[in-house]
């Protein structure tokens, strides 16, 4: 099973197009704020475009992502960039997003080690690439030149450039290992 969370009026064909708003006419209207209504081990791959940013309680999500995905899941999640102009615009986003936020559900890397405070170091996610991008579009500056030379390092571009040359989007790829 493959689930499109926050699907809005972008419907995939092969996902099941979930959505809290029954004006978008999803297949399943769902509230992420609560657990999610599928079985254990029931799900090949999650896709959420621009969803996470609503959410109150993301670590319960992302448990709840594990809990439904079976071993080799892949989780693809794009979020506004926490410099973005358009994450500070909405009023109804509550959580901002660097290349490091996902790192508290990763096994070995520094955040992990808190993950045990809310019991969600059972399961791991795996991070397979984050990719930053500079605009919506695919000009000649955003393709070719801002794009890779903000993902050559993440570290650098976000002490030293993101204030001044901020991202719009991240993506995550995510892999669930159980």
């Amino acid at each position: 099973m493959k689930l499109h969370l926050g699907c809005g009026n972008d419907k995939k064909e092969g996902y099941i197009n979930c959505d809290i708003s029954k004006e978008v006419n999803p297949d399943m209207i769902i509230d992420l704020n609560e657990n999610l209504p599928f079985e254990d081990n029931s799900v090949n791959e999650i896709i959420t475009f621009h969803t996470l940013e609503h959410i109150k309680e993301l670590p319960k999500l992302i448990g709840e992502f594990k809990r439904v995905c079976v071993d080799g899941a892949r989780i693809k999640i794009k979020v506004p960039f926490y410099l973005s102009h358009n994450q500070f615009t909405d009023p109804t986003h509550v959580r901002f997003f660097t290349p490091w936020t996902f790192d508290y559900f990763i096994k070995g890397t520094t955040l992990y080690s808190l993950s045990y405070e809310i019991g969600l170091n059972k399961g791991v996610l795996m991070k397979d690439n984050v990719i930053l991008r500079y605009g919506f579009n695919n000009t000649l500056i955003s393709k070719h030149i801002m794009n890779p030379l903000m993902n050559l390092n993440h570290r650098i571009y976000c002490k030293l450039f993101a204030g001044i040359f901020p991202a719009s989007e991240i993506e995550f790829n995510l892999i669930v290992k159980k």
